[in-house]
């Protein structure tokens, strides 16, 4: 079973009422919502199924690295960031190791059979991961909290930093409820010695079904160690929310921010490349790492659109390492645009059109 009965009760249902996102039986954003624009630019079914298809999902797997062996090496400047795939991330941040969005299911669905599927596995097993300090989930959307994975994570003795209301998510799903910690924005907790995780806004939304829409919080996150910071954003757009993290939060190290699934039409759920730029400069500080991408075709814009427009502007402080290639920020080295090579592989069969202008 994929997706769990809420049961929203006691001191859970308290805590949701109370936050000042909470407003008629749901969590509203800070900013209201960009509606969809004009309607020719409207997102259709039959769009999302044929248009540009060829280009949705890439010639072949990703290239990739087993990080195995990298894991068992020393962090030289203690902070050090795997990304799994998606937003997927291994951070090891002054000693301590904190998973963000464990998706290891093959399809970002309720469903087995039918659904986004991803590209490629994950580059390592569940249980090849090192000890984990904490993991965190962002929001219930299928590409974030996904059920095999969680089965398999319960398993653990580590606890879940979460947002509000996504608890009841994993404890039907088998994560004892002393191992929960639902966080409103601008909550923080400290896991362990040394490593303080606190809620931040996002603009995004939330539900798993037909009936649940905005039934749950939707959160960015901030990690800080005893030496190093970083920002993962979830899903969201843009908006004032990223300049006010940066002054309350920051400085970071590392800013993990979502680049891919965009479309004009949408309204303001998702960044996005040129927005995730503009996101970046509002926090104000750390290297970037795009995420949520090169994983699901989930958007109708050709998987390496967001990396292509990333290297174009060649900011400085981009790393776009391969898909499970440990890297530590300090030491990272120039962007190499390996997606380049499965692009022109696609391209001898097709002429690669964009699908889509950048969000603004």
């Amino acid at each position: 079973m994929s997706r769990s009965r809420q049961k929203f009760q006691g001191l859970r249902l308290e805590r949701m009422r109370a936050s000042r996102q909470y407003a008629d039986g749901g969590f509203i954003n800070t900013y209201p919502a960009s509606t969809l624009r004009d309607l020719e630019q409207k997102t259709s079914l039959v769009d999302f199924m044929f248009r540009g298809k060829e280009h949705r999902v890439p010639a072949r797997p990703l290239p990739s690295l087993d990080p195995r062996a990298a894991w068992t090496r020393r962090v030289q400047s203690g902070l050090r960031a795997t990304w799994l795939g998606h937003s997927t991330v291994l951070l090891e941040i002054d000693g301590r190791r904190v998973l963000t969005d464990p998706v290891w299911g093959d399809r970002a669905s309720p469903f087995s059979f039918l659904g986004p599927k991803r590209f490629q596995p994950v580059p390592v097993a569940i249980d090849a991961l090192p000890p984990l300090d904490a993991i965190v989930i962002s929001h219930d959307h299928y590409d974030h909290l996904d059920y095999i994975s969680i089965r398999a994570l319960a398993a653990l003795n580590v606890p879940f930093i979460t947002s509000l209301g996504v608890g009841a998510h994993l404890e039907a799903w088998g994560v004892p409820p002393e191992r929960i910690i639902e966080l409103d924005w601008w909550e923080s907790t400290t896991v362990v010695d040394g490593l303080t995780i606190t809620a931040a806004p996002s603009h995004h939304f939330s539900g798993r079904g037909l009936k649940d829409r905005n039934s749950t919080l939707w959160s960015s996150f901030v990690l800080r160690g005893e030496r190093h910071a970083v920002f993962f954003s979830g899903d969201t757009g843009l908006s004032p929310l990223f300049t006010e993290i940066g002054q309350r939060l920051g400085p970071f190290d590392l800013v993990m921010i979502e680049v891919g699934a965009f479309h004009p039409s949408w309204g303001s759920i998702h960044l996005g490349p040129e927005n995730a730029l503009q996101a970046w400069a509002q926090l104000g500080s750390g290297r970037f790492l795009p995420v949520h991408w090169a994983t699901f075709n989930l958007a109708m814009h050709p998987w390496a659109e967001p990396a292509e427009v990333l290297y174009a502007r060649s900011p400085e402080g981009l790393v776009m390492p391969l898909l499970g290639e440990p890297f530590e920020p300090d030491h990272a080295e120039a962007v190499q645009p390996w997606w380049r090579k499965l692009v022109q592989e696609a391209r001898k069969h097709a002429p690669l059109q964009m699908a889509s202008k950048p969000s603004r």
